[in-house]
């Protein structure tokens, strides 16, 4: 059937701001979904409230709104845009929940608006563990003993028949938020109060535990004729019992009979078949090793974060096919784009194996639980592609960007056999380093599988490695060709195999090239090389040679080094700039070459770039690459910290990197040569030292006077960086073993108002489109503070002082490019905090604030333009927009939000208005709704008659009896106290937000005076406001 021609506007819900379980795959899918309602002609208007991601973007949708997600902003938006359909499928839980308030509200029917692709009635028999027991019963389809509950005696009455241990899963949520396996009574009584209050519907299922059986996962497409199809099958490591989401999953599946394959996708057919489901639909089960018995365990009726994994791993593209089946079309009608030639009712093959590895955000939260269960932690994940498991393994392994070297974690070395039995038991998130750690220590793999009930053809591949580094560490310097290709072939890098044979890595380099062994480059065709592809999607292997030749250059060539898997201080937005970076030199006649390892994420899509290499970003894969395309330039601008640590490998290698050499970046990085360049320029800043022992550190931090803030050299996100208030509490500090990598930087902590800009510079002239303010005084983390864009309280004597200096800057340091420089302003002195040689994480917020393209303009000053050629304006005359920081205390609950100079959010989300208040409210639009009860501790006096004065009630007794009571809308505690911190995390927990900061909570109140109402990004470029309410 093709396409619906009664439908020419779309809307489309996002997934808003990324939090632990709703990351940037949904990103992937939405931007996907877009190109593909483009390409037919739709008009796309789009609402989601997350600034970072490229799906928010003029090249995208024909209408953007930064809007509360929330059912009362679509109505308005709906009544004012009119469109004919809606698609929820691609934004994740937080879309599909949306799309049945507005149905079962009436609003879609009132107003003509056609629910595209999966029905409400199929999201309900997904998403409703009651409606989804039924239909599996009648499908005959086995599903683990359970009961439905909503309240916590009948739970309690259930779990004890069927006995411990139970898992709990609320209704309605995503990534088993509020969930988890309770192992006796007392954990359940805890949990199921929590699980109940997770669910916005508040029903749970409580169901016998499984865990220790095979997870198996099913990507299945189907379309309105009842085509259906497997995209990819995939197996977890990690038995049931991890959510899949922190899980390392291998496609395809590795260890299931044939009969085991075709038996459980037989099963997945049935069920995407029965539920209805038009587009992309993800089925989880559960199957007993031994007896074949299988259950399933839950079904995504919705583009999922495996979706995305199972797009790169295939190469078929998921989302943007379901968007395709929204509107009409059937699978026999569509091309895969991979081919050209075949159809996409054609199931993919694999000719190669790939390992997606979770990454954890432990190496920020030192403290918080880290083990693993039913309710997922990571924040990001990395994809590798090999021809044999222990290569993909270790190549993922080496994509994580963690202290590990190959397979092995330092701090294990040191930890008795106990220890280690009790982490490979009870998972966290080293478990698989863990259980390198025993087969190095020669513990059998009976054993370990006994206790960890990991399948032991995983465990005789993970041996395998562990064997070959016996090998390699026996032979020493005298390195025979063939034991160098053989650990080639498994996947170790040179700096492994260095590290084992006492050599550098340059070393190895060389004798591998002397050698001979160098890398052949693979392409991903979704075919296994049955048909001819036109395929541009590459990885590395030792096996075999390169598939095809690209030896004939006719453009100058390009590589862009991506940002790598998503986590806390570097996310999504730096993916919006190695996206726009490649767009842009296509268009100024480059070739492009991508290399990233994220699999969620746009740049990583085979669509954009002319070759996508998927590889760890390590010096050896990303000269490997520069090497195999003989590239005429680098960009490390737009990769975050990722790239930027590249740089001087690069450099090294003979590569050019344009823009930003590495003497540049060690100049702003280096605090001595940074504070001497401030100096030399005569720019003030905070007063700032260096310590390399403990005895200089006391002495300095008592020169600069107490406050002060201490971190080590070269980070990301402020990463490790502390306030302390004095002598005493650093010696405290100091005296911790292992706690501060010297050499430590001790500044003078400055407080006052902190702004930043983010700059475009050819070297000479710089433009600046706007001047952030941050709400929350200096010393909170710029990702964590709320921000208005253009700030309100910048006069034009500041905003000169701020441009003079940037440009005293750019000049100095003949810097090409985009740049980011924090302030702080103290009594009218204007300081410089910090300067960043890259796209920053604000980028994607002010370019799409200001109307102004900053990374395709940047990406024209580095290739050669000038800023009097290129003559860049602001569009946005009147708009206001308020970023505001999102958390994920669902996920990792232990972490206090109280805001400081280490960054703790996950993602950001944004609103606009014509002024800041109404943009500010909109953000809070539920709290003012409701104007309930507010916990006040710890605040000045006038705080609490501006609460009054604005409609809230304030509560006068102890928190205790505040949490009994109905109606609570805020918890403002403003101290860090034990105490404080407990009240929060309990807050959190029920739903309610939560503020740290008197000035965050002052920029509220007087928001109080806003009127919302829908804004898009074409409004605040118009010349004129129609009905300005300033």
């Amino acid at each position: 059937m093709p396409k619906d021609t009664s439908i020419s506007s779309i809307l489309v819900i996002g997934s808003g701001p990324i939090i632990i379980g709703q990351a940037a795959e949904f990103d992937y899918s939405g931007t996907q979904g877009c190109i593909a309602l483009k390409e037919e002609g739709y008009r796309v208007i789009l609402v989601n409230s997350n600034p970072a991601t490229i799906m928010t973007d003029e090249a995208f949708a024909d209408e953007i709104y930064f809007e509360p997600l929330t059912a009362e902003s679509l109505t308005a938006i709906i009544k004012k845009e009119r469109p004919d359909g809606l698609l929820a499928n691609l934004g994740g839980q937080t879309a599909l929940n949306l799309a049945v308030e507005l149905d079962e509200t009436g609003v879609l029917k009132e107003h003509g608006v056609k629910l595209l692709g999966t029905s409400v009635e199929t999201i309900q028999k997904g998403e409703d563990r009651e409606k989804f027991r039924s239909l599996m019963n009648e499908l005959k389809q086995p599903v683990p003993e359970s009961e439905i509950v909503d309240n916590e005696a009948d739970a309690l009455h259930f779990a004890e028949s069927i006995g411990f241990p139970v898992i709990i899963r609320p209704a309605y949520t995503l990534g088993g938020k509020g969930g988890g396996i309770a192992p006796d009574k007392e954990a359940f009584t805890a949990m199921i109060k929590q699980a109940l209050l997770a669910s916005p519907i508040n029903q749970c299922l409580v169901e016998k535990s499984i865990a220790g059986f095979k997870e198996i996962e099913y990507e299945v497409m189907r379309d309105s004729n009842n085509t259906c199809i497997t995209v990819c099958n995939m197996e977890n490591i990690d038995p049931v019992g991890v959510h899949t989401g922190d899980s390392i999953v291998v496609a395809p599946s590795q260890t299931l009979t044939d009969e085991d394959y075709q038996m459980l996708r037989t099963a997945s057919l049935t069920i995407i078949s029965a539920l209805d489901v038009v587009g992309g639909c993800n089925i989880q089960f559960a199957l007993d090793p031994f007896s074949k018995q299988y259950y399933v365990i839950e079904v995504n009726p919705r583009v999922s974060r495996s979706s995305a994994l199972a797009s790169k791993a295939t190469g078929y593209p998921i989302a943007k096919m379901a968007a395709k089946l929204a509107v009409g079309y059937t699978l026999d009608e569509l091309k895969n784009p991979l081919t050209g030639s075949t159809y996409a009712s054609f199931e993919p093959a694999l000719d190669y194996v790939i390992v997606k590895f979770p990454r954890w955000p432990f190496d920020k939260f030192k403290n918080a639980d880290r083990k693993l269960g039913t309710k997922m932690k990571a924040t990001g994940e990395v994809m590798a592609i090999e021809r044999n498991l222990e290569a993909a393994i270790q190549k993922a392994a080496a994509s994580l960007e963690l202290k590990n070297i190959g397979t092995h974690l330092p701090e294990l070395s040191g930890l008795s056999i106990d220890t280690l039995w009790n982490l490979a038991i009870t998972p966290d998130d080293r478990r698989f380093f863990v259980v390198m750690e025993l087969l190095s220590r020669s513990v059998s793999i009976d054993d370990i599988h006994e206790k960890t009930k990991i399948d032991p053809f995983f465990l005789h591949t993970f041996d395998n490695i562990i064997k070959l580094e016996n090998r390699l560490m026996e032979a020493g310097s005298d390195l025979s060709f063939e034991l160098l290709k053989k650990a080639k072939e498994k996947g170790f890098s040179d700096a492994t195999i260095a590290s084992l044979i006492g050599k550098t890595e340059e070393e190895v380099r060389a004798l591998r090239k002397e050698m001979g062994i160098t890398p052949s480059f693979k392409i991903v065709d979704t075919c296994a090389a049955e048909f001819d592809a036109k395929t541009n999607y590459f990885y590395s292997t030792y096996f075999g040679e390169t598939d095809g030749d690209i030896s004939r250059k006719e453009k100058k060539r390009a590589l862009i080094i991506g940002s790598g898997p998503i986590r806390i201080g570097q996310g999504v937005e730096f993916d919006y700039s190695a996206v726009h970076g490649v767009l842009t030199l296509q268009e100024l006649g480059f070739e492009t070459i991508m290399i990233n390892n994220n699999p969620e994420t746009v740049s990583t899509d085979y669509e954009i770039a002319d070759r996508l290499y998927f590889e760890p970003m390590t010096t050896e894969h990303i000269v490997n690459v520069a090497e195999q395309e003989n590239i005429d330039f680098a960009i490390v601008q737009f990769g975050g910290q990722t790239a930027i640590n590249a740089a001087e490998a690069l450099e090294k290698a003979g590569i050019t990197l344009l823009g930003t050499s590495f003497q540049t970046l060690d100049v702003l990085e280096d605090r001595d040569q940074f504070y001497q360049l401030l100096d030399e320029l005569g720019l003030k800043h905070a007063k700032g030292e260096i310590a390399y022992t403990k005895e200089e550190a006391a002495s300095k931090a008592s020169e600069i006077g107490y406050p002060v803030l201490i971190r080590p050299s070269y980070v990301i996100g402020g990463m490790g960086m502390i306030i302390v208030d004095s002598q005493a509490q650093l010696s405290q500090l100091l005296n911790d073993e292992d706690s501060m990598p010297y050499p430590i930087l001790i500044d003078q902590y400055v407080s006052g108002k902190e702004v930043e800009i983010d700059l475009i510079s050819d070297g000479e002239d710089v433009f600046i489109p706007t001047y952030t303010e941050h709400i929350e005084r200096a010393g909170v983390h710029s990702g964590d503070s709320f921000a208005i864009l253009p700030g309100p309280s910048i006069t034009s004597g500041l905003q000169q002082g701020m441009k003079d200096a940037a440009q005293k800057i750019a000049r100095k340091l003949s810097f090409k490019g985009i740049m980011n420089i924090q302030f702080v302003i103290d009594n009218g002195n204007i300081l410089v905090l910090e300067v960043n040689p890259r796209a920053s994480r604000t980028v994607p917020v002010v370019s799409k604030v200001m109307g102004v393209p900053m990374i395709p303009l940047a990406t024209r000053l580095l290739a050669g333009a000038s800023l009097k050629d290129l003559n860049p304006a602001v569009q946005n005359h009147h708009g206001v927009a308020v970023k505001f920081p999102v958390f994920s205390s669902h996920a990792i609950q232990d972490v206090d939000v109280k805001l400081g100079p280490e960054m703790k959010s996950t993602g950001e989300g944004m609103c606009v208005a014509y002024d800041s208040n109404s943009a500010l409210k909109k953000i809070y639009t539920r709290v003012w709704s409701q104007k309930g009860s507010i916990y006040l501790q710890n605040v000045p006096e006038d705080v609490r008659e501006l609460a009054e004065n604005a409609g809230f009630t304030i509560h006068e007794g102890t928190f205790a009896s505040w949490m009994e009571q109905e109606g609570k809308s805020l918890h403002i505690n403003l101290s860090g106290s034990e105490e404080a911190c407990k009240e929060r995390l309990e807050a959190m927990t029920h739903g309610i937000p939560v503020f740290t900061e008197e000035e965050t909570v002052r920029a509220f109140l007087q928001s109080g005076s806003g009127h919302p109402q829908p804004v898009s990004l074409k409004d605040l470029y118009k010349k004129e406001v129609a009905s300005c309410t300033q």
